[in-house]
C-alpha cells in the first residue's frame, strides 16, 4: 500500500500532463460541417453503430470523420473529443431551441431573449 503525503500539493493535472481539452474547442474553426455534426453526436457517447444509425452514413464513415476530427483537433482518443465537445457544445450545437445553450458558468441560467 502506498501512502500519498498531504504537504505535497500535486497542482493543476492539466499544468502537470501538458493535456489541455481546451486547445481542442480553438481548433473546431479546422472541422467540415459534417466533422462538427460527428464531433458534437460523439459528445452524447454513443458508439460508432449507433452514430451511424443517427446520422444515416456507414459505420467505417463514422470511423474515418472520427479520425479525422482526432487529427484536426489535436486529441488522441474519442473519450477526449467527447470531452472537447461537451465544452464546445455552445459552438458546434446550431439548434436555438436546444436548452444547453441556456446553460451558463456555474448551473446559472440566464435569460435568452428572443431576438
Amino acid at each position: 500500500m502506498t501512502t500519498r503525503s498531504i504537504a505535497v500539493s500535486p497542482g493543476c493535472a492539466y499544468r502537470r500532463t501538458g493535456s489541455d481539452p481546451a486547445s481542442g474547442v480553438r481548433r473546431l474553426s479546422s472541422l467540415t460541417g459534417r466533422e462538427r455534426e460527428v464531433l458534437l453526436m460523439l459528445g452524447t457517447g454513443l458508439g460508432n453503430r449507433e452514430l451511424a444509425r443517427e446520422l444515416g452514413i456507414a459505420e467505417r464513415t463514422v470511423k474515418a470523420h472520427i479520425a479525422n476530427i482526432l487529427d484536426k483537433i489535436g486529441q488522441h482518443t474519442r473519450t477526449q473529443a467527447a470531452i472537447v465537445a461537451a465544452l464546445a457544445h455552445d459552438v458546434l450545437c446550431v439548434d436555438r431551441a436546444c436548452t444547453r445553450h441556456l446553460v451558463r458558468v456555474a448551473g446559472q441560467r440566464d435569460e435568452v431573449s428572443a431576438a
